[in-house]
């Protein structure tokens, strides 16, 4: 990198927890960064789920670097053991560090393309000594161009998520349905929201912790005044086992494991019925709207009013088009890291926590990071993308020896053992393997047997 280019910030694309957190990182080791948010505001996309609580305290969601940034302004540290919602980490924390890192961050700047400047993919020629050239643009549609020394991507995965259909496309009829499927976590406070699904049948599809919580607050508005009637089928592409609702009492996130015990409450309850072993192929229409759904084995569902649809997250990719990236084949993630979240293979949420060395790829000075880093994978915390940013900003400041080091400790699950994404019914029932002896099967409407 010559001198010229080394002048050039670093440009940061998202102002979320990861890219704030590089920011701050960044101008502790005195790079100037320059983040890019598409939205009008910081944390843009967390603003949309504001309403979810977090299973992470606040004393796990507040980066060290933005701490020492925001110490000498007016902000106030939230109670370190406290779980905040969306909103509030946007409010409390996000924003307010948006706000001391001042002109640093620009938003209403939507990210359309990066590249080498003057070199395409396939040229070679001192491709290493070009600066990045990175396109967005405003919110008028007019299209800016700037220059950059090294490119940190934290844009996530919240704009992407994955179709309802079992083969990873949108299932025959989706689109068209797109009137009565929501891909959103229910906010059972906003009266639109209650409106639509107080009385109603509705298929949640998913089995993580969004699924989780769409189904914990549907079980809620069922047993409210205003929701009789109200009644969710959840419907799951795996069988029904001991670690279906997550790490419950063994999870070292306390509230984490309380997210799936309250999942399980729902069901328990009478609130919602559960379809296992069911991949989505269609979505087809009745006389008075409402949708039945079809699996690939040919079973159909009685009709539903609503759907949900919380089938996980991916990245898009499509503005890096340009770079050389390794990505991992199936995930989508950095070919490094994709064994250690490899959920085929386990879904133990322990990472071991990782930094440059795992986030590098051919191209030279270009990170995925944050959530957009885990690609398809699941079970992302927060204090992964601050590890991951502080060891990216030793790197480029010259620091390897700190770049190398680990500096954190993540939490276990509880829940131990193969994820198994295209597990057969019976196969998901298996006790065995995994880092600790999962519980044995349990019966939906009965209590779990047994734990980890």
């Amino acid at each position: 990198m010559n001198a010229t280019t080394e002048a050039l910030p670093v440009v940061v694309i998202g102002a979320g927890p990861a890219g704030l957190a590089a920011a701050a990182h960044l101008t502790e080791r005195g790079i100037t960064p320059l983040v890019l948010e598409a939205g009008p505001a910081a944390a843009s996309a967390v603003r949309q789920w504001a309403h979810v609580r977090l299973f992470s305290t606040w004393s796990e969601l507040v980066d060290p670097a933005a701490e020492k940034l925001l110490a000498p302004t007016a902000w106030v540290r939230p109670d370190g053991t406290a779980y905040p919602s969306g909103g509030d980490w946007a409010d409390l924390y996000l924003q307010p560090l948006a706000d001391a890192l001042g002109d640093t961050v620009r938003y209403n700047a939507a990210v359309t393309g990066v590249s080498r400047a003057g070199r395409d993919r396939v040229v070679d020629a001192n491709r290493d000594e070009q600066p990045f050239t990175v396109h967005y643009a405003d919110t008028d549609g007019t299209e800016q161009r700037l220059f950059a020394r090294a490119v940190i991507d934290a844009s996530g995965t919240w704009s992407t998520p994955s179709p309802a259909g079992g083969s990873g496309l949108p299932a025959l009829g989706e689109r068209a349905a797109g009137d009565r499927i929501s891909y959103r976590i229910p906010d059972p406070k906003d009266p639109a929201t209650r409106a639509r699904y107080a009385g109603k049948r509705t298929a949640i599809i998913g089995s993580g912790a969004s699924a989780f919580t769409a189904l914990a607050h549907l079980g809620d508005l069922a047993k409210a005044e205003d929701g009789t009637g109200t009644h969710a089928t959840w419907i799951l592409r795996r069988g029904i086992s001991g670690s279906t609702f997550g790490g419950g009492n063994a999870d070292q996130l306390p509230a984490r494991g309380a997210l799936g015990l309250a999942a399980k409450a729902a069901v328990d309850g009478g609130y919602a019925d559960a379809v296992t072993g069911f991949r989505t192929d269609a979505f087809e229409r009745e006389s008075d709207g409402r949708l039945v759904l079809v699996g690939e084995d040919g079973r159909r569902l009685d009709p539903v009013d609503e759907v949900i649809v919380l089938t996980g997250l991916r990245p898009d990719l499509s503005f890096l088009d340009e770079l050389r990236l390794a990505l991992d084949e199936r995930l989508q993630a950095p070919t490094a890291l994709a064994p250690l979240i490899d959920p085929n293979q386990h879904s133990c949420g322990t990472v071991y926590p990782h930094g440059v060395n795992e986030l590098s790829h051919p191209e030279r000075d270009v990170y995925l990071v944050g959530m957009k880093s885990y690609g398809r994978a699941p079970t992302f915390l927060a204090m992964t993308g601050y590890e991951q940013v502080r060891s990216i900003a030793a790197h480029l400041a010259g620091d390897h020896e700190a770049a190398e080091r680990v500096e954190l400790t993540l939490p276990e699950t509880g829940v131990c053992g193969g994820a198994g994404l295209f597990d057969e019914p019976a196969a998901a029932e298996d006790t065995g393997g995994g880092c600790c002896a999962a519980p044995a099967t349990l019966t939906i409407g009965a209590p779990t047997r047994g734990g980890c």
